[in-house]
C-alpha cells in the first residue's frame, strides 16, 4: 500500500461529532472508515464503533488500531459495503445502533494514490475501484457501447455534451491511464489550460459513480439507517456533490413528512414521521476550508429518529 503524501483530514468534523452527540458505551456505525477520522473522535467521546469500509487498504490500517484487540472490542471493523449495515451488523448480534454517519464518495487517501486511478493529478491505471474487485473504469469505457457511456457521463456528471465526449471516449479506445482520459475529454470539450475548472473533472465523477454504483450504495444505507437507528439515534451525512445532496435531502423529507401515500397517490392515512429535527445543510467554516480546501463542496445533513417503525418501503430497501 503506497502512503498518501497529504494526511487525511475529516471533514466537518466538530459539527459531525456535535449532531453524534456520542456518550460512553453508545454504539455508532462509522459507515465509511476510510482513514478514520470520525472513528477516532467517536472513539474518544467512550462509544463503541463499528466501521465499514469496502476497500482493502483501508480495514488493513484499520485492524493495526488498538481498540480492535479490546475485551470486548471497541472497534469493530466490517470489509462490507455500507448498503450491507443491516445483515453485518445482525451477523455481530446488533439490530439497533445509537447513531451513524456516512461520508460518501471517494477518500483522499484514494484520491492520492495514482495507482488507483480516481484522480487525473498523476498518471496511472485506469481503475477507479473502491473495493479493488470487478470491472475497472478501463473496462467500462472499452467496452461499453457509446449511448450508455453519453448516459452515465450526463446521468452521474451532468456532463451537457455527453455524447461529443462519449464519441471521441469510442473514437480513441482503448484507454488504459486517467491521463488518456483527462486528454480525451478536454480535447473533445476545447479545454484551455488556465481555465477554472477542468472539464475532466465531471467525466471522471461519472465514471466513477458508474463503476462504484454509489448512488444506489447510498439509497440503500439511508434505508438501513432507517431500520437500525433507535428512538432517539442520529443519522449524519456529508455529501460532496448535488447528486448525492439530493438524494439526502430527499430522503430526510420524506421521513420527517407527517403524512400518508406519496406526491403520487392521494393521502389515505397519517403516517407518524421516522425523523425529526432534521437540519439544514451545513457548510464548513472559512477556518477549515483554509486548514483544507477539499472540505470546499462538503454538505452536512443530520437528523434524529423518532419511536415510529421503520416505513415498509425502506425496510424493503435496506
Amino acid at each position: 500500500m503506497t502512503v498518501p503524501s497529504a494526511p487525511h483530514v475529516p471533514v466537518l468534523l466538530d459539527e459531525v461529532i456535535a449532531a453524534l452527540a456520542p456518550q460512553p458505551g453508545d454504539v455508532i456505525v462509522d459507515a465509511t472508515f476510510g482513514a478514520g477520522g470520525y472513528t477516532r473522535a467517536l472513539l474518544a467521546a467512550g462509544a463503541t464503533v463499528h466501521a465499514f469500509d469496502r476497500d482493502p487498504d483501508a480495514i488493513a490500517a484499520g485492524e493495526k488500531w488498538p481498540e480492535t484487540a479490546e475485551n470486548p472490542p471497541r472497534l469493530v471493523l466490517h470489509p462490507r459495503r455500507f448498503s450491507e449495515m443491516v445483515n453485518a451488523l445482525a451477523d455481530s448480534g446488533l439490530a439497533r445502533v445509537d447513531g451513524i454517519v456516512l461520508d460518501i464518495g471517494v477518500s483522499s487517501m484514494q484520491l492520492d494514490q495514482a495507482a488507483r486511478g480516481f484522480a487525473f493529478s498523476a498518471d496511472g491505471p485506469l481503475d477507479m475501484r473502491m473495493s479493488q474487485d470487478g470491472p475497472t473504469a478501463a473496462d467500462f469505457l472499452n467496452e461499453a457501447d457509446e449511448g450508455e457511456i453519453a448516459d452515465v457521463l450526463y446521468t452521474y456528471g451532468e456532463e451537457r455534451q455527453s455524447r461529443r465526449v462519449a464519441r471521441a471516449i469510442v473514437a480513441a479506445r482503448p484507454l488504459e491511464t486517467t491521463g488518456d482520459l483527462a486528454r480525451i475529454v478536454r480535447k473533445a470539450l476545447g479545454y484551455r489550460a488556465g481555465a477554472p475548472k477542468d472539464p475532466a473533472t465531471r467525466s471522471f465523477q461519472a465514471v466513477r459513480i458508474h463503476v462504484n454504483a454509489e448512488l444506489a450504495e447510498l439509497e440503500t444505507a439511508l434505508a438501513a439507517s432507517e431500520t437500525l437507528l433507535g428512538e432517539g439515534g442520529r443519522l449524519a451525512v456529508v455529501s460532496f456533490h448535488s447528486l448525492e445532496d439530493r438524494i439526502v435531502k430527499r430522503f430526510l423529507r420524506d421521513a420527517s413528512a407527517v403524512s400518508g401515500g406519496s406526491r403520487h397517490m392521494p393521502i389515505t392515512e397519517a403516517a407518524p414521521a421516522t425523523f425529526t429535527r432534521v437540519s439544514k445543510g451545513i457548510r464548513p467554516s472559512e477556518a477549515e476550508l483554509a486548514r483544507n480546501p477539499r472540505a470546499r463542496s462538503a454538505t452536512l445533513r443530520h437528523a434524529v429518529r423518532t419511536a415510529a417503525p421503520a416505513r415498509p418501503e425502506t425496510v424493503r430497501a435496506a
